[in-house]
């Protein structure tokens, strides 16, 4: 009897638990954001208070920076984005014509662009259909904006208070503590923000570097939009490991394809060999004072992220895995590694063998 009481009471708060987390899921999600964005705004919160700031008045200036910021690219990419698709439908005639013939010239075939044109325009085809078909989803995704503005308020109090409040909040923390594991506690906090902050520094360093090269050449190629094309790709690029790149040279690659195919080419070149520079000129020099991620830890943790918590987990899974590796790093013991060919990083240089003559060789005297 008792022990099937302990069952049912075990089965019945496993379901509790499932159904208040379920419940909380999305304020879970908001405080772990807000944690991190806490963990890296909080260095310069520290250095602003150290020249005499309030905590409040530092975290506000920040946020509000980190906010306008993010308002700018939104608006930027959101008004490319609408103004090439405006282009492409008001434009659409000669956007096919010139498609078609350069799948024609490329690839042999012979389509037929008014052929594709009638498809395109015909009212009752499936182009026509979708098209119609999205104007339902212009109310869902303003109730979705408005829900996503309302979460990103919620998270910048959340992180105002984290920081403002912060020290308040580690002395309620430590107090509960004695002195010894107060002292482990503050340490392993110190760490966490000081490799979060800098990782998070780090990629917004290497995003206006790359953002700033491929103004260059969007520029140059007189690219629409250049600014905002080359801050997409920045920013895509440094927060998504691995394949952040190649995600975010889709956008300008189709941009430029409308104007023209050779350019586009151009384009997918620049992108691979600037990636080729940034991981073996820009990125060691930036991350050595910080933290840098191996490519597989980044791309093992993002996936993970993904898998836990969709897109922002993928994110949140960065700074994360930066501070779980600055944290295991300085816990334990550390030893002398042994000489071992498995654990040299960098075989050392050998110098050519020199080629010996007989002629050249001196004799040994012979004693008589």
């Amino acid at each position: 009897m008792p022990a099937a009481i302990v069952l049912w009471a075990g089965f019945l708060l496993t379901f509790v638990v499932r159904h208040v987390f379920h419940r909380l899921s999305g304020l879970l999600i908001l405080l772990l954001v807000s944690l991190f964005l806490a963990l890296a705004i909080e260095p310069g919160v520290n250095k602003l208070a150290r020249r005499g700031w309030r905590r409040g008045r530092a975290t506000m200036s920040i946020l509000l920076g980190v906010l306008l910021t993010f308002l700018v690219f939104v608006v930027a990419i959101g008004t490319l984005v609408g103004t090439q698709v405006a282009d492409l439908l008001s434009e659409s005639d000669a956007y096919i014509t010139d498609t078609v013939k350069f799948v024609n010239d490329t690839f042999g075939t012979n389509i037929d662009p008014q052929e594709v044109i009638d498809e395109f325009n015909d009212p009752d085809g499936r182009v026509q259909q979708f098209i119609q078909s999205q104007g339902d989803e212009a109310v869902r995704l303003s109730l979705a904006a408005l829900g996503v503005i309302f979460q990103g308020l919620s998270i910048m109090l959340f992180t105002y208070y984290l920081v403002a409040d912060g020290p308040r909040l580690r002395r309620i923390i430590c107090a509960r503590l004695t002195p010894d594991r107060q002292a482990r506690v503050l340490s392993a906090w110190e760490l966490a923000i000081t490799k979060t902050g800098g990782y998070l520094y780090s990629r917004a360093l290497l995003a206006l570097l790359s953002a700033f090269f491929h103004w260059i050449v969007f520029q140059s190629l007189g690219t629409q939009a250049p600014i905002a094309l080359a801050l997409w790709v920045g920013l895509v690029s440094q927060f998504l490991p691995v394949v952040g790149t190649y995600l975010a040279g889709i956008l300008p690659v189709l941009v430029t394809f409308l104007d023209s195919p050779l350019k586009a080419a151009i384009v997918i070149g620049f992108i691979v060999i600037y990636q080729q520079i940034e991981n073996y000129f820009f990125a060691p020099r930036i991350t050595a004072r910080t933290m840098e991620l191996h490519p597989a830890v980044a791309f093992g943790a993002a996936l993970g992220g993904a898998s836990l918590l969709g897109a922002i987990g993928a994110i949140l899974a960065l700074p994360a895995a930066a501070m779980a590796q600055a944290l295991a790093g300085e816990w334990g013991r550390r030893y002398d590694v042994i000489d071992n060919d498995l654990t040299t990083i960098q075989p050392p240089r050998r110098s050519p063998p020199s080629e010996s003559h007989p002629s050249s060789q001196s004799e040994a005297p012979q004693t008589p």
